[in-house]
């Protein structure tokens, strides 16, 4: 892809924005300019959705059976050009390549799930529920949708939804992020391939002018929205006052409960990898440990601390490091890196010990790069400024708990609720832990709680402003109208 400025795909064609603004996009571990993103306007989100608006009566009359072929069309697409998107991926978003070929393995696997819609979509009936009556559920397709996707996934996180909204007979309006476009300019590529009606598909580029414009356009039915809690908030907010279908995912702070029996050696090397993969910018990764008990937060402090001075900091397209499983690279923007350097200072003035500071990290080569090396604060108390936010880097949080019941405490007492894991040999303490725990993903023994492609995605708490999850069988629901059909007939006379 030549570093150009990005177009719009609206009604089967790729079209120029109206606006003439754009934004640069960079790479994040060299400062390199890859191309610019336009700045669309109201005009292009109104220009996709009517396109959107027009395509849905004959896709949603269209036999699933043949709706899905598509998607099989783009799961052969994918499959073919994993390396592409990932390099692409890694460029613009900084993660390391086995990272971003794990990310599109499940976009991958998320649209082999949809690819089970002709099951996944099937009604009920009850035959005699009264007598002479029958009664039937439809689920039957809504209308134009409209997704909304951060820049941590750029892969991955639209195929939470996209290939559902499709399957299930809707339309659908994509708005990636800003920040790291190309991704997903480069798999509307191939969804262009796949053979889909015009105006089924589009995607309009854009900041937060277009979310703005999608969210109060009277056409748009349902929106699917991942980001922080406080645009989450908002988000949820339009979409009640104007009746719309909203699916709202919003921030984290993972805890990692080591218990006094836990395996040292397997634990810290699995915590290695939830926090700093990535550079800490996944919700599902894990920013904040508690060692429960005096010997396991000493343990757990002292051999994490070790580790994260072994960690890999590089650009992760760099030849020496680009299939090392566990490489450090930038985070997203220097704004992010100003922010985390904000929070670490916040950490040292709040009291708490600062134990491995990565503010000064320096790469070779990367000198306008935002790199920011593992940091660690031991000493931290349950609300800490550090330990309530959000940082979204490689920053984490050492806290102690005199058992389970304040390690449970400790968590449930937090206003994220996305994901924790407990690393215990003890199945009464794991039973607890998934019991008590109020967090919508538990891991047990497992440092990223992430669910398969087939089972539902998403928190509670400030982590999730909607009642539907993400992808899953239980995504259907978001995406479909149920309709209850009661009949009789009565036979002819004569």
């Amino acid at each position: 892809m030549s570093a150009e400025r990005l177009k719009n795909y609206i009604n089967g064609a790729w079209v120029e924005a109206a606006g003439s603004d754009s934004l640069e996009i960079e790479n994040p571990s060299t400062g390199a300019i890859l191309g610019s993103v336009p700045l669309s306007t109201e005009a292009d989100v109104d220009a996709a959705v009517s396109a959107a608006r027009q395509a849905f009566p004959g896709w949603s009359s269209t036999p699933v059976s043949r709706r899905i072929k598509s998607l099989y069309k783009l799961v052969e697409l994918l499959k073919q050009n994993e390396k592409n998107i990932s390099r692409v991926l890694v460029e613009e978003m900084g993660k390391s390549l086995p990272d971003a070929a794990a990310e599109v393995k499940r976009a991958l696997e998320n649209t082999e799930v949809a690819c089970g819609m002709p099951t996944l979509q099937q009604g009920d009936k009850v035959v005699g529920c009264a007598d002479g009556i029958d009664g039937e559920t439809l689920r039957l397709p809504v209308g134009v949708f409209a997704i909304i996707s951060p820049f941590n996934f750029p892969a991955m996180v639209p195929f939470w939804f996209l290939p559902y909204a499709l399957a299930t007979g809707n339309t659908v309006v994509l708005k990636v992020s800003e920040q790291d476009p190309r991704t997903f300019n480069l798999i509307a590529e191939y969804i262009d391939q796949i053979g889909l009606p015009p105006g089924v598909f589009n995607m309009v580029h854009g900041d937060k002018q277009v979310v703005e414009a999608l969210l109060d356009h009277p056409v748009i039915k349902g929106v699917s929205f991942v980001g922080s809690s406080r645009v989450a908030g908002l988000v949820m907010e339009k979409c009640a006052a104007a009746r719309k279908r909203c699916q709202s995912m919003g921030g984290a702070k993972n805890h990692l409960v080591a218990m006094p029996d836990a395996k040292v050696s397997e634990v810290v090397r699995n915590m290695i990898t939830s926090c700093y993969g990535c550079a800490g910018q996944r919700c599902m990764a894990a920013s904040a440990i508690v060692g429960v008990g005096d010997a396991m937060y000493e343990t757990i402090c002292r051999e994490f601390i070790a580790a994260s001075k072994k960690v890999l900091i590089s650009d992760p397209l760099d030849p020496a490091v680009a299939d090392e499983a566990m490489v450090l690279g930038p985070v997203i923007s220097a704004r992010s890196k100003a922010f985390i350097q904000d929070m670490i200072e916040t950490g040292v003035n709040e009291g708490a010990t600062l134990a491995l500071d990565g503010r000064n990290v320096s790469v070779p080569g990367c000198e306008k790069g935002h790199f920011i090396g593992p940091t660690v604060f031991t000493d931290v108390k349950p609300g800490m400024e550090i330990h309530r936010t959000e940082i979204f880097g490689p920053v984490v949080v050492i806290l102690k708990a005199a058992d389970l019941d304040e390690a449970i405490k400790i968590i449930n007492d937090h206003q994220y609720g996305n994901g924790a894991s407990i690393y215990t040999q003890n199945g009464y303490y794991a039973r607890r832990f998934k019991l008590e725990t109020e967090c919508g993903m538990i891991g047990i023994n497992v440092g990223i709680p992430a669910p398969v492609a087939y089972l539902p995605f998403g928190g509670m708490k400030d982590s999730l402003y909607s009642d539907i999850k993400a992808q899953g069988k239980s995504v259907i629901n978001f995406f479909t109208e149920e309709k209850i059909v009661t009949e009789r007939y009565w036979g002819e006379e004569g």
